[in-house]
């Protein structure tokens, strides 16, 4: 049981990530103002879907990796917890410099505490 829920886990944090990926790819505009993002020219723009689009898009990848290669779920786990760990850092460190942001930027995260907390307790289960 313990390998099926950590499976399904890691599976729908990869879906989630593809999803935005998508987002943010396809409809940069609407994505970077639900953030407070500004694409005020072709380098930011650029810079956007290279980060958000890309990056997302290749942790996604990763975090499907175990549907095609079960052994390398603990890994893909470890990676959940340093990225997930590493947003909630800097997320956090953000928040306590200008806590006026969107609740869009809210959201993002607590969904990213949410992923890096349950990565971890997945993780020693």
């Amino acid at each position: 049981m313990g390998m099926r829920v950590r499976l399904v886990y890691v599976s729908v944090v990869g879906l989630a990530y593809i999803l935005l990926a998508l987002w943010c790819s396809f409809l940069p505009e609407s994505t970077s103002q639900a953030v407070g993002f500004q694409l005020i020219n072709a380098g930011g723009r650029s810079e956007f879907l290279t980060v958000y689009g890309g990056m997302e898009l290749g942790f996604g990848l990763v975090f499907l990796m175990p549907l095609r290669n079960r052994s390398s779920l603990p890994a893909v786990l470890d990676a959940c917890v340093l990225v997930h760990g590493c947003l909630v850092l800097f997320r956090s460190i953000s928040l306590l410099q200008d806590h006026h942001v969107a609740i869009t930027t809210l959201v993002l995260a607590a969904n990213e505490w949410l992923i890096f907390l349950s990565a971890l307790y997945l993780r020693k289960m």
